[in-house]
């Protein structure tokens, strides 16, 4: 069986009130077309989703470029069957159809498997849901033997049909020929003057061809995002699913509803998370982590037994085993910690390597630097690594001891062994075990504080 998936993505999304597609915002950080693009390609992954687009095309297709899809145009919204129409000579006679939504992207791959599995190849298929507020909803009309003979939407429905709790999400698996059949047939005599798709369920039932349902596990997976409140509620909704699944994992989260994973996460064992801790990206954290508050971490790799203190910002960096972060500490990309390092409050580092149990805890910054073993960084050390035009290299050998409120001008190498006292400025390759200080003569005055008062109180 040849399973075509196409994706109705065409519509303005004017309650969004933005300037980007509707279905180009983020659901837990990834566009929401996105998710039904995995979906799509986890059920057929040999054949390219169609996809329906309408305004701002050249963005959705720049945006999502990476996956293998076909793009179709719109040009005119007039209506979900209308935009199926567009679709046709992109889907081959013998294939199956399924019919998907851009702005539906929490329906499961699980969910879809039963519809499929549900629908012979000579019916039409489609899932259903029960709302307990169907409001905005197309409704299922049964007959007396409840074989469903048509869908009505909300806006030409009687007041009894609007009671009706069975809504139709506009999922549907049927075969190729008969889209091409009757989508030609379509008309717009209704309130919005729009082609419904949910009409060819007319000719279906005048054809007698047999319509069969399924209905959804859960409500949310169904529903779609018209404005930015449904999308915060999908958004949390979805947060806690997938912070559920951690915890299923052994992961102890302090408070489930104050995390957010935008992204792909592999955690190991005995890891605990703190609360609005954001995770971003590809995440790795390996067995037996403690992540403090407030933290962010981006496309990071942590190994086993590393604490990450509160208010910490991770992004990019590789950090080794028995590492000890923060708090308030920022790693940018290229940062990579060897195991044992100590990186404290307020210390930035930047494309860095870092050795064994080195320590930089205050204040510092570290930037286009190789740091040796068993290097202690003081308070306020910096390396000055960039000119205005290019970035230079810092090297620090091993065991090297830095004051603190130390410039390290670059390009520098300081060799193995050396000690360079609090407030002093490098600019020339040091060789090791040596001692480094700018000379200064520190000048004191005696009495100087009782003269000034007594000056101001002669004025």
């Amino acid at each position: 069986m040849n399973i075509q998936i196409v994706i109705l993505a065409a519509g303005h999304g004017k309650r969004m009130h933005s300037s980007y597609p509707k279905v180009l915002h983020p659901l837990a950080g990834k566009p929401l077309l996105e998710h039904v693009i995995h979906t799509a390609l986890t059920l057929a992954p040999d054949a390219s989703p169609i996809i329906v687009h309408g305004h701002q095309g050249t963005i959705l297709q720049n945006a999502l470029s990476h996956y293998p899809i076909t793009w179709v145009e719109q040009k005119e919204q007039l209506g979900t069957g209308h935009a199926l129409l567009q679709a046709l000579p992109a889907i081959h006679e013998e294939d199956q159809v399924l019919i998907l939504y851009g702005d539906v992207p929490l329906i499961k791959v699980e969910t879809l498997k039963k519809l499929m599995t549900n629908t012979p190849q000579n019916a039409l298929g489609l899932l259903t849901a029960f709302f307990d507020n169907p409001t905005g909803y197309g409704r299922i009309k049964r007959n007396a033997e409840q074989a469903i003979i048509g869908i009505v939407e909300e806006r030409d429905a009687t007041l009894v049909e609007r009671a009706i709790k069975e809504i139709n999400p506009g999922i549907y698996f049927l075969p190729a020929r008969f889209l091409k059949k009757y989508l030609p047939q379509l008309k717009n005599n209704n309130q919005q003057k729009e082609y419904y798709l949910t009409d060819i369920l007319t000719f279906a039932v005048q054809e007698n061809i047999p319509i069969i349902s399924t209905q959804a596990d859960c409500e949310v997976e169904v529903l779609g995002v018209n404005d930015k409140q449904q999308l915060a509620q999908l958004e949390r909704f979805y947060q806690l699913q997938l912070a559920k699944k951690l915890m299923q994992q052994g992961v102890t989260l302090y408070d489930p509803a104050r995390l957010d994973i935008r992204g792909e996460v592999i955690i190991g064992h005995d890891v605990t998370i703190d609360v609005n801790v954001v995770l971003e990206g590809r995440v790795v954290i390996g067995d037996h982590c403690t992540i403090g508050a407030h933290t962010y971490l981006r496309n990071t790799s942590i190994a086993h037994h590393v604490e990450i203190k509160p208010q910490s910002i991770i992004d990019g960096a590789e950090i080794a085993e028995h590492c000890i972060i923060g708090p308030m500490a920022r790693l940018r990309p290229g940062t990579v910690l060897a195991a044992h390092t100590h990186v404290g409050n307020f210390v930035e580092i930047k494309n860095s390597e870092i050795g064994e149990r080195t320590k930089i805890n205050h204040l510092s910054y570290v930037g286009d630097s190789v740091v040796g073993r068993e290097v202690n960084i003081g308070a306020g050390t910096i390396t000055c690594n960039y000119d205005g035009v290019n970035k230079h290299k810092t090297v620090i050998g091993d065991r090297v001891q830095i004051g603190s409120d130390s410039t390290l001008v670059a390009p520098l190498t300081i060799q193995d062994d050396v000690y360079i006292a609090a407030a002093t400025t490098v600019r020339k390759t040091v060789p090791a075990g040596t001692l480094v200080y700018n000379a200064r003569e520190e000048k004191h005055k005696k009495d100087w504080v009782a003269t000034r008062k007594e000056k101001i109180k002669k004025k």
